[in-house]
């Protein structure tokens, strides 16, 4: 437990069986549950998963590759099913430091905010460790998802350290998800027609030496632009009034 509530971490993999095995090591022994969840991988990365963690570990394999939001949303699943409090992702593929995790959860757990992301533009290591393309890109859509989802003050949409509390994920139709890349694109913006209060916070970027991107170009410009403009528009079309989350919770 992290100061009294239940934490549970997602962790997506895909072909990760290199790194997946130190990913599930790193996570901190507070953390209650970790969640992997193989998106139909062509290795072993859901055998190497359970060699470390112990009880805690739960693997959740996908019969067909779905997508990383699509895996995500099957972690979340899982959390909830479970009652956990706060709901952390961690990549399978060790891009994320655990020593940023506690910056994530504390928002959350003070009832400060339902959703904290990563910032790693806030971070000084930025300009030294993230590739130059990712840079640009991300950048660019930062800005872009400022206007769709309607969170100004959101930046780094593409980063995938995220914390959402039980709450925020009861308010969320997991099922209408994006379920691939332009996934946490289209999750801001569903969490701000809920009324969830998200902010971001610093982390340190992680890439190492051998570091390459296995993304093709094609496989992100069009899932992401088309997540863009759909929620740009339901933006428009959608009641000024927020739900759900805008109210108080109960007591």
């Amino acid at each position: 437990m992290y100061r009294h509530l239940r934490v549970a971490v997602v962790m997506p993999a895909f072909n990760e069986e290199r790194s997946i095995e130190a990913a599930v090591a790193s996570v901190p022994a507070y953390v209650d549950r970790i969640v992997v969840v193989d998106d139909a991988s062509r290795d072993a990365t859901a055998a190497v998963a359970g060699r470390r963690g112990g009880p805690r570990v739960e693997i959740v394999r996908h019969g067909a590759n779905r997508g990383v939001g699509a895996a995500i949303a099957t972690g979340y699943r899982r959390a909830l099913a479970h009652g956990d409090d706060v709901v952390a992702v961690m990549a399978g593929d060790g891009q994320m430091d655990p020593a940023d995790l506690p910056r994530l959860l504390d928002p959350i757990v003070d009832g400060a905010a339902d959703y904290v992301k990563g910032n790693r533009f806030a971070h000084p290591d930025v300009w030294r460790e993230m590739p130059v393309s990712r840079l640009v890109g991300n950048i660019a859509l930062s800005f872009a998802t400022k206007v769709t989802s309607g969170y100004w003050r959101v930046f780094d949409s593409q980063c995938g350290y995220t914390a959402i509390s039980r709450r925020a994920l009861a308010a969320l139709d997991l099922d209408r998800l994006f379920p691939r890349y332009g996934y946490p694109n289209d999750l801001l913006a569903r969490l701000h027609a809920c009324g969830a209060r998200v902010v971001d916070v610093p982390v340190r970027p992680v890439y190492g030496p051998a570091w390459r991107s296995g993304l093709r170009p094609r496989h992100v410009v069009y899932p992401i632009s088309f997540v863009l403009m759909r929620s740009w528009a339901q933006r428009v079309a959608r009641p000024a009034a927020r739900r759900a989350l805008a109210e108080p919770p109960a007591p």
